[in-house]
């Protein structure tokens, strides 16, 4: 198939993703600052909350899950280390054993080779890029886009079929060069190709501005709006009728509505009800 049409298949593709997903917090995995005990055993124990979770958002009726090394603070600015990439590896096997949901990969900070890596290779269909275009600086530092490396990589690794959903101004941090957000998402996916893009607050569980989805709406063609940080059950009517896909959520999902921990069932059915009241 001509790159042309593959690219024109991965578009009209995109709008038919997913639209309510979960994120699994994975604690520290080995080899980050606050990791305990030895790699395999507490490997073991991840995967198997993993497996909990992602069983606990299917059955509260979400449509995919997204598995992030949220433990791993303070985050590699660049390349994670080798025993990052499998242990995420072996989580995202997890979900895929335990689910039927759609899987996605965020290796944070900004790590898009080693999230296609481990997509790739654990049968994930979609990762999320922090930075994908431009640069920002945040509390690791100076952060670049690297899209001409991930799509590269890609074509590589014959992974085509893993969608990238792209942050654009992203939270916790700020862009080295100010522009408008409808700038960097033209940006993000008519020179970076990203097939989502995705819209937060300016820190994790900071509610998202409705008024940037609407500016967003009419501006990036095929790809569709999730929103990636803050939406609560009250936020969902304001988040749909300002023309977003659907959302991305995390801490809400928690008892304590804090990130991290596992994911409780009734929050996140309570959640799921009201998106689809609203969304579909």
């Amino acid at each position: 198939m001509p790159t042309s049409q593959k690219r024109s298949a991965r578009s009209s593709k995109a709008p038919a993703s997913p639209r309510l997903i979960g994120v699994v917090h994975l604690p520290p995995l080995p080899g980050s600052p606050r990791a305990s005990g030895n790699a395999s055993s507490l490997l073991d124990t991840i995967a198997a909350s993993v497996a909990r979770d992602v069983v606990t958002l299917e059955k509260a009726g979400f449509d995919a899950v997204i598995v992030e090394n949220f433990g791993d603070a303070p985050f590699l600015p660049g390349r994670v280390d080798p025993i990052t990439v499998a242990a995420m590896t072996r989580c995202v096997r997890a979900a895929r054993e335990a689910c039927g949901l759609s899987l996605g990969v965020n290796v944070l900070r900004n790590d898009a080779l080693s999230a296609l890596s481990v997509a790739a290779a654990a049968g994930a269909q979609f990762i999320r890029i922090n930075v994908h275009v431009g640069a920002v600086v945040a509390d690791q530092g100076l952060i670049e886009g690297r899209a001409h490396e991930t799509l590269r990589a890609r074509r590589a690794f014959g992974a085509e079929n893993v969608a990238l959903w792209v942050d654009v101004d992203v939270k916790h941090a700020a862009q080295l060069a100010p522009r408008p957000i409808v700038d960097v998402a033209h940006d993000a996916v008519l020179r970076g190709f990203a097939d989502a893009v995705l819209v937060t607050g300016r820190a994790t569980g900071a509610p998202a501005d409705p008024k940037d989805v609407a500016r967003l709406r009419n501006e990036v063609g095929h790809a569709p709006i999730y929103v990636a940080s803050g939406s609560t059950p009250e936020t969902l009517p304001a988040l749909a009728s300002a023309g977003a896909r659907g959302v991305i959520v995390g801490s809400w999902l928690r008892k304590d509505g804090r990130p991290g921990g596992a994911i409780d069932l009734r929050r996140s059915a309570t959640f799921a009800k009201q998106f689809h009241k609203h969304f579909i």
